[in-house]
């Protein structure tokens, strides 16, 4: 859903359209999160309830940028002092971007999950996968059951 905003300049005299996207967040039953950044671009991580499970993260082993995976197919690593988890990619998809960050500081998936501690960005044209999986309410109602 696209809003577009319009500013007029005195100065200039003239319109400027500026266009603002809603961006949406969803959630797999594997609990990662999938954001869309707009042209087919999203940004994916870990959700908070997974970090909890997890406990101290430890090391994140990204994926290689430029990598093809299908929906559900394991793509990233990430190890704490309990477990080593797959992270699985959300939607057909190719990694664009990992988040360089996490090789120094693989905390910052535990400080802010779904923020300084996304794993990776790709490119994906499978809207139909995104829209199929959970809003926010699904999955606080998932996690509330596992």
């Amino acid at each position: 859903m696209l809003k577009t905003l319009r500013f007029g300049t005195r100065a200039f005299g003239q319109n400027l359209n500026i266009t603002r996207r809603n961006f949406c967040t969803r959630y797999t039953e594997d609990h990662e999160w999938v954001t869309s950044l707009g042209s087919q671009n999203y940004r994916m991580g870990i959700t908070d309830f997974a970090q909890r499970q997890l406990g101290d993260i430890v090391f994140v082993e990204t994926p290689r940028i430029g990598d093809t995976h299908s929906q559900g197919e394991a793509m990233a690593v990430v190890e704490s002092v309990k477990a080593a988890s797959d992270i699985y990619i959300p939607m057909d998809g190719s990694i664009t971007s990992v988040n360089q960050e996490l090789e120094s500081s693989p905390e910052l998936v535990n400080e802010d999950p779904m923020g300084e501690g996304w794993i990776a960005e790709f490119k994906s044209s499978r809207t139909d996968q995104f829209q199929n999986l959970m809003n926010k309410e699904s999955y606080s109602n998932f996690a509330k059951e596992h």
